[in-house]
């Protein structure tokens, strides 16, 4: 029986968590289906029921050797992942735009990382993808590497199909529908994890996580037992199984989805451009060659056509398609576009600045002490805490690496233009946390 079909079928009285006790008085909403582990309803941790035939099916859609369910988003997958192919101490070969969570487990277990850096693009501000040749001559350049570790795709959409002889993690966290009728096919490595609530009809926190290099199975499966609760939710995971169902059984929805794109992609415009990636449900509305911000344009969205954009940055703004959107929606999207565009004038784009990358192997660490330090007297001074764009969480500056004059010219910029440049310390714009004495 599926997970969301026996759910709906609870017939017992709770003498068990959790307090609520599926009472409506609350008014929680989804707490009539949100149990613990009661007879016959499966342990996310040793799965041999409901919740073993939903890890079956995300196994049958990635096609995978094994695949996990994550209730603690990408993030907790990634955590899983690093730790299951490194040793602490090891080295490993980083792509400089990875997530927050790929720098955390590498803090914790004290690897050596070697940035490498995507192509970027000057105009609107933002990474692509890794070309093969880069990957090859990194991994030639330190041969130690016991892992490589990529986003792809990326936020904006870009996706890098690379291969190596050294194990290879992705991050995918925003390719959970590739492999659907007309997307890019999903990626290739040996751990592959993606937030199947990012893309697909399915609940925030909910992800999977894709091994298909056996040899990875267990140390997978150890890790998720560490890093994932032992209260997982039933409320997620009965997403997942009818979000599973629903990608089995409605692939044509996918074809027809990929159309409607198609058609937003064709708009004509004379100022704002939908700009060129991999993924398609990944709109990025550049406004490099206008005469209004990223910031600027984001709020014409939201104020006169209620549309809540999914980033903002300095030249463009990130609007994210699924199948989860009506054909309202997106008609809404394309007059958005279009309105917008004619109000808008033609001004000459003014070249980004790359966020800068520490050349040096470093190993992120953050000292018990630190010293909140004047931005403009940090320059020189090593960083005890992140300070990142949110979103997607990618680090600016990393614990353990000299800030740079350029890095905090960058921040200040992309501040000044409405970009949410967030640290651990919370005192951005006028302070950064330091280590003492260095």
């Amino acid at each position: 029986m599926n997970l969301h079909d026996k759910l709906k079928d609870i017939d017992t009285y709770p003498f068990h968590m959790p307090g609520h006790k599926r009472n409506d008085k609350f008014g929680i909403l989804g707490s009539e289906i949100d149990i613990t582990e009661i007879d016959d309803f499966d342990n996310l941790h040793s799965p041999s029921g409901v919740i073993k035939n939903t890890e079956d099916k995300l196994k049958s859609i990635y096609k995978s050797e094994r695949s996990f369910i994550s209730v603690n988003g990408s993030s907790g997958g990634i955590l899983a992942a690093i730790f299951a192919v490194c040793n602490e101490g090891g080295t490993v070969i980083v792509a400089r735009n990875c997530h927050k969570s790929v720098y955390n487990a590498c803090m914790l277990l004290k690897l050596k990382i070697i940035f490498i850096e995507p192509q970027y693009d000057l105009t609107n501000g933002y990474y692509t993808n890794l070309k093969q040749d880069a990957v090859n001559s990194a991994i030639s350049r330190n041969p130690e590497a016991k892992a490589f570790i990529i986003t792809s795709p990326t936020y904006e959409g870009f996706v890098s199909d690379i291969k190596c002889d050294i194990p290879l993690i992705i991050d995918a966290a925003h390719g959970a529908h590739f492999g659907m009728p007309y997307f890019p096919k999903y990626p290739s490595g040996d751990i592959v994890i993606s937030s199947l609530h990012k893309t697909l009809p399915s609940l925030t926190q909910t992800s999977v996580v894709n091994v298909f290099n056996e040899k990875y199975v267990d140390k997978v499966k150890r890790y998720m037992d560490i890093f994932q609760t032992t209260s997982p939710s039933y409320v997620l995971m009965n997403s997942i199984d009818i979000c599973c169902d629903y990608v089995l059984n409605c692939r044509n929805e996918f074809g027809k989805f990929y159309e409607k794109l198609c058609d937003l992609r064709l708009v004509e415009t004379d100022n704002l451009k939908i700009q060129y990636n991999d993924d398609i449900s990944k709109i990025v509305l550049s406004c490099a060659s206008t005469n209004i911000t990223g910031s600027e344009l984001a709020d014409i969205f939201r104020n006169k056509y209620k549309i809540e954009p999914e980033a903002v940055s300095q030249n463009y703004i990130l609007l994210m398609a699924t199948i989860g959107d009506t054909d309202e929606g997106l008609a809404l999207l394309k007059m958005a576009v279009l309105e917008t565009d004619a109000k808008l004038e033609y001004s000459p784009a003014k070249p980004i600045r790359k966020p800068p990358v520490d050349r040096n192997e470093i190993v992120v660490s953050i000292a018990d002490n630190g010293i909140l330090t004047d931005t403009n007297e940090c320059v020189g001074k090593v960083s005890n805490e992140f300070v990142y764009a949110y979103p997607p969480d990618i680090p600016i500056i990393a614990p353990n690496e000299i800030i740079t004059a350029e890095a905090v010219d960058y921040i200040k910029n992309a501040m000044a233009d409405g970009v949410n440049i967030i640290s651990d310390s919370g005192q951005l714009p006028n302070k950064i946390l330091t280590k003492a004495g260095l």
